[in-house]
């Protein structure tokens, strides 16, 4: 038993009285007139001290094991506990932070390793924040670090003296909140430029939002809208514009719905003002409802003026091609009549004619000609119209073809002293076509160069073979076609004069045209005024016969 120096022997030590395990404080004196020994129970504060021991070392484990950074500071301002995240927060030598240093002396060091947010007076920055420790509530403090980070600092004072902090990270929170911010003002600019008409519901069937272009087309005020209307009273302010449709009532439905299965609804809607408006409504995840609101008034009364124009041309131009089919048949008739006459007056089997009179014959002859030619072609359009049109397929001598197509031609070439000259392949060999039609295609394609040629003036017309096809080339050196009429050649009764030549009817490319795609084929034509123009026409070997529809 070792005693102090003033004799005096002070000690716990565990008894057993009464059946019972007991800890008695001993304390024994030792002095010159004898000695002297007293024994306190003190098995309670034993008790005691042992539960508030394990009580501090769960807590200690507790904060320990927390992803927030905690140091506690005492009131001597040195740093009494700190756990994992507080060091791994700071980056601190653990063995610093056993020293206990003071919280001063903690500041300065993370200030000389720039962790701490900075500040043009540290000192009194530093000053102000020791004073937590005369503080009666909690604070807060946002300390924005040099790294970017952005920490929220809570200290917590003790009664006895002392400080508790805790340091929330909020840099990911305030840059998701920065860019919610953001994205929630894009959103609101967007809407409110639409021209659309919007508005959100939420599944109470309350306005949430709306767009200006929602008041404007339903005429409500903004005091209205701001009170979060139901869906229902914006039925009861809209029924002067609807009347007695059910349109905004389907509405409601979609919005107070309670179905399961949601679906878009979109149709169209007439208002007793006369406008249209068009309208969709899009069910949204968090059970809320989405309507847009289109006026198409405009597009609605254009669409119907082209609907009856569209129907008002085609029934005129149903009455014109009747018309001209009907009057075609009827002056055919007489017109070869008129022919077979002139030809019988010129025939010298029935008596000599004076030169005056066979002179008229001739002109009766020639005009008539061109009329019947004339006809003809009308007759043949309104057959390739009517989609009754059959073409006669057989194997062409494309090179002979040709050559009677030119034949017929002669007596235009010397008239108007035209050179006609042929490329023509030795081995051109034969095409699947209907020769007559082909011969007619040539033909017109000739007479139409031959017409807008100069006097004196030269014609080509090529032919070459291909893998699949066979191109035919009729090239003037002419006037020429202005731009801004290469585009209506192929129209019917378009013509146009040109170098004082007479104008035709206008039909002869039409017919080019129309026979070329019966065969599956195609045509182009290019011009430059004052140095020609070029036709090409291509004829597959084997035709792909098109309806009237499919060559249109």
């Amino acid at each position: 038993m070792m005693r102090q120096t003033d004799g005096v022997y002070h000690s716990p030590m565990p008894v057993v009285a009464a059946g019972e395990r007991r800890v008695f404080e001993l304390t024994d004196v030792n002095s010159e007139h004898g000695n002297a020994g007293l024994a306190q129970d003190i098995s309670e504060l034993e008790r005691v001290q042992g539960q508030l021991r394990r009580t501090l070392e769960s807590h200690t484990r507790t904060l320990d094991q927390l992803q927030t950074p905690v140091a506690v500071f005492g009131a001597d301002h040195r740093l009494q506990f700190y756990n994992a995240a507080y060091r791994s927060l700071w980056d601190i030598d653990q063995s610093f932070l056993e020293t206990k240093p003071e919280e001063g002396e903690l500041l300065d060091a993370l200030r000389a390793a720039r962790k701490l947010p900075e500040q043009a007076d540290y000192r009194g920055w530093r000053t102000k924040h020791l004073e937590c420790y005369q503080a009666l509530d909690a604070q807060a403090f946002w300390w924005h670090l040099p790294d970017g980070r952005t920490l929220r600092v809570i200290a917590s004072p003790h009664p006895q003296g002392g400080v508790t902090y805790f340091y929330e990270n909020v840099t990911e929170q305030l840059d998701l909140e920065s860019r919610f911010n953001a994205l929630t003002r894009v959103q609101r600019e967007t809407l409110d430029h639409l021209t659309e008409a919007v508005a959100v519901f939420g599944s109470n069937g309350r306005m949430r939002l709306s767009n200006p272009a929602f008041a404007e087309i339903w005429g409500l005020s903004q005091e209205f809208l701001e009170g979060a209307p139901h869906v229902n009273d914006l039925l009861d302010n809209c029924r002067e514009l609807m009347g007695d449709s059910d349109r905004w009532q389907e509405l409601a439905r979609g919005v107070t719905g309670l179905s399961d299965n949601r679906t878009s609804v979109s149709g169209r809607m007439e208002r007793i003002d006369g406008s249209v408006i068009d309208y969709v409504t899009v069910p949204l995840p968090d059970g809320g409802t989405l309507l847009t609101f289109v006026n198409v008034t405009d597009t609605v009364n254009v669409e119907r003026a082209l609907h009856a124009t569209n129907d008002a041309l085609q029934e005129a131009d149903q009455l014109k091609n009747a018309f001209i089919q009907h009057v075609s048949y009827e002056l055919r008739s007489p017109l070869t009549t008129i022919i077979g006459f002139a030809q019988l007056l010129g025939d010298a089997k029935f008596g000599d004619l004076s030169p005056k009179q066979e002179e008229y014959t001739d002109y009766i002859l020639s005009s008539s000609s061109a009329l019947l030619h004339i006809i003809n072609d009308i007759l043949d359009l309104a057959t390739v119209d009517a989609g009754i049109m059959e073409l006669e397929i057989s194997e062409v001598d494309v090179a002979q073809t040709v050559s009677e197509a030119v034949e017929g031609l002669k007596d235009r070439l010397v008239e108007s002293d035209i050179t006609l000259r042929t490329h023509m392949p030795d081995d051109i060999g034969i095409l699947k076509a209907d020769e007559r039609r082909l011969r007619q295609v040539l033909f017109n394609l000739l007479s139409n160069a031959i017409r807008y040629s100069d006097k004196g003036g030269l014609v080509d017309i090529s032919c070459q073979r291909e893998e699949n096809e066979i191109r035919f080339r009729i090239k003037d050196h002419g006037a020429g076609i202005p731009q801004e009429m290469l585009e209506q050649v192929f129209s019917r009764f378009v013509g146009r004069g040109a170098g004082g030549n007479r104008q035709g009817v206008g039909l002869g490319l039409s017919i080019v045209k129309s026979f070329v795609e019966l065969h599956g084929g195609t045509v182009d034509i290019t011009s430059e005024e004052g140095q020609g123009t070029t036709v090409d026409c291509t004829f597959p070997l084997e035709p792909h016969i098109h309806s009237l529809e499919a060559a249109e």
